[in-house]
């Protein structure tokens, strides 16, 4: 198959115009419309984490709504059929929609004039209001401040704080005044600024800022006809809601539009036989579902449509971990660092496919986000790193990790971290190091069981054997390669295979090679010997010798949770 063939595919296009008229698949989520017109509040708030289609469904909203719209765009899809709500609701508002995705300064002042550029070229967009004679002279003053720069030739908006605080608000009644409809206000990923002010120190001053913008928009406008916002995280009412009753929270939990973030099973089936990839449903399933919403199951989008474009080009190729692309996974290693030997358990439960009872806060301000290793489970469950299993029973939530893509972020996350761990002391690595050089199984399985015993282990449960060999492949790779004077390589070919790890001391002319088993039956002994075996069977000290190391050790080691039997052998 051609890929010119079929439409596009829309990889990191969230411009619902640019989708409907540039030949790119769509996966028609325009039903949400209705659904939130039935449902809606004054001011709303969808959670869901990073890249589930927030940004697109507010580009979606914005296109529907906004006066002069262009109404060929919903032609063909669900939202046309509903001809009473088209008619009453399409084309028929002034809509100021902004996303505050960059706001994302390393400093207040950068962050603010952000702040400023965002609304300031929103603002622009309504240009006429300039020149509009059913404003005063005033209020088209007023809205001059919006869009007038400074005089340094950066081209950055030159605002006051007073100006800057009110604008969404006075933008919103210079609309209503000019067209004599109430507005609509869309505001995409409000929750980033917070984020960013709180790990660059400067939370206090963004949140005075954002609570006031907020509080003029959304609480005390009386141009406003709603209001919707998204985010990942819902932010406490404290925090910048302070004040508002009228909001209306869509949440993760929430039965309410929960099909309209992310695809369904049936979408993916749809869009696998549109690209006729539909062999690689379970595939496709394994690795990217797994999510649940409200009463609703479904797959992450930017890893279905990132996955099926290398499909196209690679029929074979295996799934990707793309959601790790997106983020710094900071969250995992803050749990990590707070574990407890109990929180170590629930971790261990995690990664062996079993669910763990949490008591999730919905509310919570960035301040606090790290306070308690509690809240450190709340996030995880909001940013998708964790998933709901069954249903809520008040506030407490039975969490899983949702996909193959997600449990493997663990187990990268999980392996750096004893890593880390284990290198803080350094005197114990050397010794474990200089261990294996010298073929002493007792301290090298003594010490590696400490490491085990210390940290978190894999149970013998369904994951694949050659899943939990890997796992502790890489905690031993990262150990040896503590030592900067040792070559150590992983999977290198030598003889007639790989060999798991291979280590050459040139200075000392001695070479080591280590292959690692996992006893699915708990029998440490017998797959140690098989590793021995094995790598006498397939040469694997072959290129050692080729490399002119003299002296060759052969190491077996068998892994069973937090157990390990080491054996040596030297020529």
């Amino acid at each position: 198959m051609c890929y010119l063939e079929k439409r596009m595919l829309p990889i990191g296009v969230e411009s619902f115009e640019e989708i409907r008229t540039d030949e790119f698949y769509y996966v028609d989520k325009t039903l949400m419309i209705r659904d939130f017109i039935r449902r809606r509040g004054k001011v709303n708030l969808f959670t869901r984490p990073r890249r589930f289609g927030k940004s697109l469904n507010m580009a979606m909203l914005k296109c529907f709504f906004e006066i002069n719209c262009d109404k060929s765009l919903f032609d063909g899809l669900v939202i046309s059929e509903e001809t009473e709500l088209c008619k009453k609701y399409m084309g028929m508002f002034p809509v100021i929609s902004i996303s505050l995705k960059s706001v994302s300064g390393a400093d207040y002042p950068t962050a603010r004039a952000l702040m400023c550029q965002a609304v300031g070229n929103e603002a622009l967009k309504f240009y006429e209001l300039l020149t509009s004679d059913r404003l005063t002279d005033r209020e088209r003053e007023m809205y001059d401040q919006l869009i007038t720069v400074d005089k340094t030739g950066k081209g950055i908006y030159a605002m006051s704080d007073a100006v800057l605080m009110g604008s969404l608000k006075t933008l919103s009644a210079l609309l209503e005044k000019h067209y004599g409809k109430k507005v609509i206000i869309l505001i995409d990923e409000y929750d980033v600024p917070l984020a960013k002010a709180n790990d660059q120190g400067y939370y206090e001053q963004m949140i005075l800022l954002i609570r006031n913008i907020f509080e003029q928009a959304l609480k005390t406008n009386e141009s406003l006809r709603f209001a919707v916002l998204t985010g990942c995280l819902r932010v406490s009412k404290e925090s910048i809601f302070t004040g508002l009753n009228n909001l209306k929270i869509f949440s993760i939990t929430d039965k309410d539009c929960s099909s309209y973030f992310g695809f369904t099973d049936d979408e993916v089936k749809e869009i696998l036989d549109y690209y006729k990839l539909g062999d690689m449903h379970n595939t496709v399933k394994e690795w990217y579902d797994g999510y649940h919403f409200g009463d609703t199951d479904v797959y992450c989008p930017w890893d279905v449509i990132l996955y099926i474009d290398k499909l196209l080009v690679k029929r074979n190729l295996l799934p990707q971990d793309y959601w790790t692309n997106t983020s710094s996974n900071d969250i995992i290693k803050k749990l990590l660092e707070r574990a407890s030997s109990e929180t170590r358990d629930e971790i261990e439960k995690l990664i062996a496919g079993e669910s763990v009872i949490k008591q999730i806060k919905e509310e919570l301000t960035y301040k606090e986000l790290y306070d308690n290793i509690e809240n450190v489970w709340s996030i995880l469950f909001a940013t998708g790193y964790l998933t709901q299993h069954g249903e809520p029973v008040g506030n407490m939530l039975k969490l899983a990790i949702p996909n193959k893509e997600i449990h493997n972020i663990f187990m990268s996350q999980i392996r750096i971290w004893m890593q880390n761990k284990a290198r803080e002391d350094q005197t114990r690595l050397n010794l474990f190091c200089e261990a294996f050089k010298d073929a002493d199984e007792v301290t090298v399985q003594t010490i590696f069981a400490q490491y085990l015993d210390e940290t978190v282990s894999i149970r013998d449960t369904a994951i694949r054997k050659d899943l939990k060999e890997n796992f502790y492949h890489g905690f031993l790779l990262g150990l040896l390669r503590f030592r900067d004077n040792w070559k150590v390589l992983s999977n290198r070919e030598s003889g007639k295979g790989y060999a798991d790890i291979t280590i050459e001391i040139f200075s000392e002319k001695t070479g080591i090679i280590i292959e690692m088993k996992y006893a699915e039956n708990g029998k440490l002994e017998a797959c140690c010997e098989k590793a021995m075996k094995q790598i006498e069977q397939n040469g694997y000290a072959k290129r050692l010798h080729l490399d002119g190391m003299e002296r060759i050790i052969r190491c077996g080691i068998a892994c069973y949770v937090k157990k390990c039997k080491v054996m040596f052998q030297t020529e």
